[in-house]
């Protein structure tokens, strides 16, 4: 089997294809050679900012670029991660096509702290979309709503607020969920992340899984996922997580 047919069996059999360890610009390059339709992608890297390192400005620049210029060749919307310091300048790089929707916050009032002085509550999630996609605001209606919406009689649809409301790290809150990953983001973020965007049987493709969150959230809503990371103690936590092998490619 060619690596895009190994993909879609574990799509159409697990509704989810877990890739080996390898570099972000490796697993987009597998995808770009398939014919597979991703309808949005979860980017998370490093923030350039403490733990993992920094680059200078310039080069962290060049990589965020590249990132989602050669993501925009192959999903429909993207959502970019970062401090709110360090996503800031990003508003204005929207790939050729696409525009920024909207600056999303996911903040946590009750943060508690752990060190001395001022301790971030709040992260930023940039929402790329191409012209003419189309969101899904639908699935935050009620039933009287959705009554309205399906027979054409709603004037306007409501949607979600752009600030999220949620633990920030799974390990003071959220134990059901934990998986040992040091910064595993909670589901309940994504949930709304990928309702907005997608439909049933739609495909979600995060290169920098982590812990699997963007697949387990993906299942749970009938969506499909490509998930992958370049860390291999991540892989066997997604293997675990969503009791699925990985792929040979």
């Amino acid at each position: 089997m060619t690596i895009s047919e190994k993909i879609k069996h574990a799509l159409d059999t697990d509704g989810v294809a877990i890739l080996p360890p390898m570099d972000v610009f490796e697993s987009i390059a597998i995808l770009k050679e398939t014919d597979i339709c991703v309808n949005c992608t979860m980017l998370d890297p490093w923030y350039n900012k403490g733990f993992g390192g920094e680059l200078p400005t310039s080069e962290y620049d060049d990589f965020i670029t590249r990132l989602l210029n050669q993501t925009g060749e192959i999903s429909d919307l993207m959502y970019l991660w970062g401090f709110p310091e360090i996503i800031g300048p990003y508003v204005r790089y929207a790939p050729s096509g696409f525009y920024m929707a909207a600056w999303l916050t996911w903040y946590y009032k009750n943060c508690p702290s752990v060190i001395r002085g001022w301790r971030s509550s709040q992260n930023a999630c940039l929402q790329f979309m191409r012209k003419g996609h189309k969101l899904h605001p639908e699935h935050f209606l009620n039933d009287e709503q959705k009554e309205k919406f399906e027979s054409g009689k709603m004037r306007f649809v409501p949607g979600p607020p752009s600030v999220i409301e949620a633990p920030l790290i799974i390990g003071f809150v959220g134990k059901k969920e934990r998986t040992g990953h040091p910064s595993q983001k909670p589901e309940a973020v994504f949930d709304k992340l990928l309702l907005m965007a997608n439909q049933k049987g739609d495909i979600v493709f995060d290169p920098m899984a982590g812990s699997g969150t963007t697949a387990a959230c993906a299942k749970k809503h009938g969506m499909k996922s490509i998930v992958c990371d370049m860390n291999e103690d991540y892989i066997q936590m997604i293997e675990k997580r969503m009791g699925v092998n990985r792929i040979v490619t």
